[in-house]
């Protein structure tokens, strides 16, 4: 699962991503991806400042349609009849949902997603599905006076709640199903509402591999990360600005309570490691962010 990867029609840049990946060894024949929110305009003012043609003014932050979204990729086809888009969910729709004070007509039409949810089934064998519940949350920081994006970064992850506990017009899958994705949340340190993310990892539905990397563990070794209480190890992304944040957790894979796991990781190798010129530049890296991965014995996936 890529976050940050544009939505094209026909799906180009993705397949030719695809390609790269498999010039080096690795092929994932099936690309999946909907539509994402992402610079979708809605010809309104969203923000209250009196606009209506900004990157805010859409449905998720971006410049144009389709900018930063979601896709993902498989060794295993998807069962596309099964596939489930849940980013027209209107945000005011969401129970218990922290609406921000913005005009009423823009509140009307303003679905949750920034990017997307989605419901994913991957065919693993004839007898064997296994669900990707996908999402990319939109940053906690920004979004003016009103906390329009700190509150909708809280309700983005409490989504995955409300669906769990039966609260939502939709149900849960009923087999087996991982939840993956990047909250932009971590549950201790940094800006946010940390309540969702902690309620999301101790769910009883789910289990928290705790992925850990020595790379992360390493690089909290400042005074940026000094007050930070979430285990340094666990983090996932590198934001190196001061003021900033520093380290946080904030991509995840949280696979159903029943599902067995052998192993987990970051991959956030120690500079001293050949692998670390495969991040990029330290000081102007293509992404802050390092890869989240978890290996599921499939045995555990039979109905």
């Amino acid at each position: 699962m890529l976050s940050g990867i544009d939505h094209d029609h026909g799906l180009i840049t993705l397949a030719a991503f695809r390609d790269l990946i498999a010039a080096r060894g690795t092929d994932y024949p099936h690309l999946f991806a909907f539509a994402s929110n992402a610079g979708l305009r809605t010809g309104r003012d969203m923000t209250g400042d009196g606009r209506s043609d900004t990157p805010d003014d859409t449905q998720g932050y971006g410049p144009y349609r389709g900018a930063k979204a979601l896709a993902v990729l498989s060794r295993f086809p998807v069962a596309l009849e099964r596939a489930r888009d849940f980013s027209g969910f209107l945000w005011r729709d969401l129970p218990g949902a922290l609406l921000p004070d913005i005009p009423a007509g823009a509140l009307a039409i303003q679905r949750l997603s920034s990017t997307g949810h989605w419901d994913v089934p991957v065919q693993i064998a004839r007898d064997q599905i296994l669900h990707l519940l996908v999402y990319q949350a939109g940053p906690p920081v920004f979004g003016g006076a009103n906390n329009r994006n700190r509150l909708r970064n809280h309700d983005e992850t409490a989504f995955w709640l409300r669906l769990l506990d039966g609260e939502l017009p939709m149900p849960a899958p009923e087999d087996p199903f991982v939840l993956l994705g990047g909250s932009n949340l971590d549950p201790e340190d940094g800006d946010g509402l940390h309540q969702a993310m902690r309620s999301l990892l101790a769910h009883p539905a789910l289990q928290d591999p705790r992925p850990t990397s020595p790379g992360a563990a390493l690089a909290a070794t400042d005074d940026r990360n000094a007050d930070h209480r979430s285990p340094p190890e666990r983090d996932t992304v590198h934001w190196p600005q001061i003021p900033g944040p520093g380290n946080l957790r904030v991509s995840y894979i949280l696979p159903a309570h029943d599902l067995r796991i052998s192993d987990a990781g970051v991959f956030w190798p120690t500079p001293d490691s050949p692998e670390a010129a495969l991040l990029g530049d330290p000081d102007d890296p293509p992404t802050r962010h390092r890869m989240v991965w978890v290996d599921i014995e499939t045995g555990s996936l039979a109905d």
